[in-house]
């Protein structure tokens, strides 16, 4: 590495050292503090030609608005009215299988909780997880599976209604288990809707959804309101917890609610044709609106707002006050009528999203990490199928990717030797021109009798710090493994290590990593004498252990450069014993400039 770039400073191979943990720096703090800009898809929103009506209800009929198809949504006034369909009374029916328990309500024949049964909440551990935002939700007076017309009136008309629920034709007990099929019907004399669910052993639930005004059929379709998904979740990553997407033309399109106009603020929020598939998504899990099986590409339509929910926050000083906080909503219909439409509402499993139909493995996204996350989570996974412990999975990894490394590790070390080696001549080469400015042209005479030196001895400058610069990717790809690959999340270790996925409570493995970093630090030998590089190489495992206690970053990472130093202790001892250091070449005296 060359060292006198500089009369004053870090010499160029400390320089290769800052930046790296300057690069780790700014990309962790980058990615906490400046959510990544998804590349926006086509708007979702427009101004719609018509507005909504003044004054729907049951009494009069709807202004007229357009549907997806252009076609009109109000029947002529000489169509004979329906007839009124509703309940008396609110009540709860409950539909499970060995993999969720869902509560619908028959006001709006909506879902009221969705429970996934194999996943615990992280607030609560006790707790099975549910993906449905009841705050949010009981203040917007909007929950999963609410019918979503082309106009907003119409929606609160319909979604505020006692559906008649059967089962079979036959009034419905109060608990299902699946496989079991359930309708809800309702009708206020102009506005009818029916809902059909069916319920199998899997995620998926198929419905049929049809809605008439005044008898003339209109675009229908499901929407998820309310909020989604996991908001408890620990160390989330520093982007926006909960996102919508839809996939066209096999192309996944993920977008934020910023990318989202408020509902209302265009009029109606019209509907968009051509998707695969549609939904939202948090971390781990994901809600998604599926066309009917063997239906062509491109058959869903879709409709994409946010509405605000109000939040207590406490500040510095503890004081509570209101926050408003925005809770995208989605809505799926298909191109055909009645809407026929399975949803899948479970965990972003890579093997069981893939199995889907159509696959929707691409949810399983490792960001700007793709390239390096993806092929360590495959190799995880292949890994634990042998060794059923995530744990000792990443240790197997690390064992593994350190023996691939060693011949870089061998190659770093005898470059480090030979500068070394060197060490005395560069020294008095940096000491015949210190006392020129960093400006001064005769400063390009140093670098040339450095690199001369370089030659010589067939020294490559960065050779010595290779190894740190492939193993640096390697850890921001496992790290974004571990804190997006459902799989990993609550997996254990042993002992205190309960969840990988997530920082160590106790902050044991960062100390111990320190102090292995350390070892390895004093074993391996050092280019130079300089005391500001002894100086960096005591405090640079102090910075690794820093950032795992500031950061959120996960205790799987630790585990793995824990093992790596620990496996790096080990080689260095063994190049220490049979590459013993060389004798450093003697300065030449030489005429002083």
């Amino acid at each position: 590495m060359s060292e006198p770039q500089k009369e004053k400073g870090l010499r160029p191979e400390l320089r290769i050292l800052v930046a790296s943990l300057l690069s780790m720096f700014v990309i962790i703090a980058w990615a906490k503090f400046f959510a990544p800009k998804a590349p926006p898809p086509s708007p979702q929103t427009s101004k719609p030609a018509v507005s909504s009506p003044a004054n729907p209800g049951p009494a009069a009929a709807p202004a007229a608005g357009t549907g997806a198809h252009g076609t009109s949504s109000i029947a002529s006034a000489a169509t004979p009215p329906a007839a009124a369909k509703s309940e008396t009374q609110e009540r709860n029916i409950v539909v499970e299988n060995a993999l969720y328990r869902l509560e619908f309500s028959n006001r709006g024949g909506v879902v009221k909780s969705w429970q996934l049964k194999k996943y615990k909440d992280d607030a609560k551990p006790a707790r099975v997880l549910d993906v449905v935002h009841p705050d949010a939700s009981q203040e917007l007076n909007a929950w999963p599976l609410s019918i979503s017309l082309s106009d907003p009136n119409l929606d609160e008309t319909a979604n505020s209604g006692l559906f008649q629920a059967t089962v079979k034709g036959s009034e419905s007990p109060s608990t299902l288990t699946a496989p079991t099929e359930l309708d809800f019907s309702w009708s206020d004399g102009h506005l009818e809707v029916t809902k059909h669910f069916k319920f199998g052993d899997g995620y998926v639930v198929q419905s049929e959804v049809t809605a008439k005004l005044d008898g003339k059929p209109v675009t229908a379709g499901l929407s998820w309101m309310g909020g989604f998904g996991d908001t408890t979740v620990q160390n989330p990553i520093p982007v926006e917890t909960v996102s919508t997407f839809y996939s066209e033309g096999g192309k996944l399109y993920t977008f934020v609610h910023k990318k989202l106009e408020d509902q209302g603020k265009w009029g109606p929020v019209l509907w968009q044709g051509g998707k695969d598939w549609a939904g939202m998504e948090d971390r781990y899990f994901t809600a998604v609106f599926l066309p009917p099986a063997g239906a062509p590409p491109g058959t869903i339509e879709t409709r994409y707002w946010k509405t605000w929910h109000t939040i207590k926050v406490t500040d510095n000083q503890g004081k509570a006050e209101d926050k408003a906080e925005p809770v995208p909503q989605v809505a799926a219909a298909t191109s055909m009528q009645p809407t026929t439409i399975r949803i899948f509402v479970g965990p972003k499993d890579y093997d069981d999203l893939k199995r889907m139909n159509p696959p929707l493995q691409s949810l399983v996204n490792f960001g700007w990490m793709e390239i390096i996350a993806d092929p360590l989570f495959h190799a995880l996974k292949w890994l634990y199928n042998y060794i059923p412990n995530w744990g000792w999975a990443i240790v197997v990894l690390t064992l593994i990717a350190n023996m691939l490394l060693f011949p870089l590790r061998i190659s770093s070390y005898k470059t480090t030797m030979k500068m070394q080696r060197v060490g005395p001549e560069i020294k008095a080469i940096q000491e015949k021109y210190k006392k020129y400015k960093i400006n001064d042209p005769r400063k390009a005479e140093m670098n040339q009798e450095v690199m001369a030196i370089y030659q010589r001895e067939g020294i490559n400058p960065v050779g010595g710090c290779f190894q740190m610069l492939v193993q640096m990717p390697i850890w921001f790809g496992l790290n974004r493994v571990l804190n997006s690959a459902i799989e990993l999340r609550h997996a254990p270790w042993f002992w205190w290590i309960r969840d990988l996925s997530s920082r160590d409570p106790y902050y044991i493995l960062p100390i111990v990593m320190a102090a292995s970093m350390y070892l390895v630090s004093k074993m391996t030998p050092m280019t130079s004498t300089d005391p500001q590089q002894q100086m960096m190489m005591k405090f640079m495992p102090l910075t690794f252990a820093g950032m795992f206690i500031v950061f959120p970053i996960s205790s799987g990472l630790a585990v793995y450069i824990l093992t790596s130093s620990l496996v790096g202790i080990a080689q260095q001892w063994y190049l220490n014993r049979t590459h013993p250091v060389t004798v450093p070449v003697k300065a030449k005296g030489g005429k002083k400039s």
